[in-house]
């Protein structure tokens, strides 16, 4: 919000429980949260990276859909919530829903400190100039997705890292 106001954009914030279709498809979206948010976690479903979960709720994960056996973004519930020192993962994306025509950016982590390194990633210029490098590197397309990473030390985020990039 504080990124839009400052340039003079009009902006809706918006809970997921009050936000409707419709409001969807009235402009371009950002979307935070992912394990808390239905909408993030419909939207990223058929994009190569996505969020999933073991069915007891106690590993959260990214998967990516090309190679879904691969474990590495994988956050444990309770080395979570015993130490609140862990690895956390999130998605930052760019693309046009299909459901709606319109651009949806996403900055969800798998937990709320990937979520916070996924929103700090995106209002960092030196991070949005290495996004810029690998978007031209991959020719220029518009939509693209990002895993990132962050170590979590006393329930803080450290500096998010890109752990891996696809472009469309």
């Amino acid at each position: 919000a504080g990124v839009l106001q400052s340039n003079g954009k009009k902006y809706n914030l918006k809970g997921e429980g009050a936000t409707t279709l419709l409001d969807l498809q009235s402009g371009p979206t950002v979307f935070l949260g992912a394990f808390d948010n239905a909408w993030t976690l419909r939207l990223t479903k058929p994009l190569r990276y996505h969020f999933a979960n073991n069915p007891d709720m106690t590993e959260f994960r990214i998967v990516d859909s090309h190679f879904p056996k691969q474990v590495g973004w994988m956050v444990s519930r309770a080395q979570q919530m015993a130490t609140n020192n862990y690895r956390d993962y999130a998605i930052v994306a760019r693309f046009t829903d299909t459901n709606t025509g319109r651009i949806a950016i996403v900055a969800a982590g798998v937990g709320r400190g990937g979520t916070i390194a996924a929103g700090e990633f995106l209002t960092n210029p030196d991070d949005l100039a290495l996004l810029e490098h690998a978007a031209q590197a991959a020719g220029n397309k518009k939509n693209l997705e990002i895993v990132l990473s962050t170590q979590i030390i006393d329930g803080e985020p450290g500096t998010p890292k890109m752990e891996a990039s696809y472009f469309w």
